[in-house]
């Protein structure tokens, strides 16, 4: 009677030990996963903030590129210009 119930007991808390090993190897699993589910949300919100970033930028040029802003009509008048003069000049020394 004395081994079997010391084997029992032996057996019980080991299983018990087992037991709490496993929980607390669970409960730090569980920190992990949340750390790196954490470090994944931060990386692709960064990198989605850089695409659109970069998007923003590229929209905003093309339209200013566009634009009706006096220093844009100066330009293009200027050349068509140069270049209507340089048509007379040429047609001019042609003849």
């Amino acid at each position: 009677m004395f081994l079997e119930e010391s084997l029992t007991g032996a057996l019980a808390s080991l299983l018990n030990n087992w037991e709490r090993n496993v929980t607390a190897s669970s409960g730090e699993e569980r920190d992990n996963d949340t750390d790196v589910l954490c470090y994944l949300a931060v990386m692709l919100g960064l990198f989605a903030f850089i695409i659109v970033a970069i998007l923003v930028s590229t929209v905003k040029s093309k339209r200013q590129e566009h634009s009706n802003d006096p220093y844009h009509q100066y330009i293009k008048e200027g050349w068509t210009a140069q270049i209507q003069q340089s048509e007379i000049i040429s047609n001019f020394a042609a003849k």
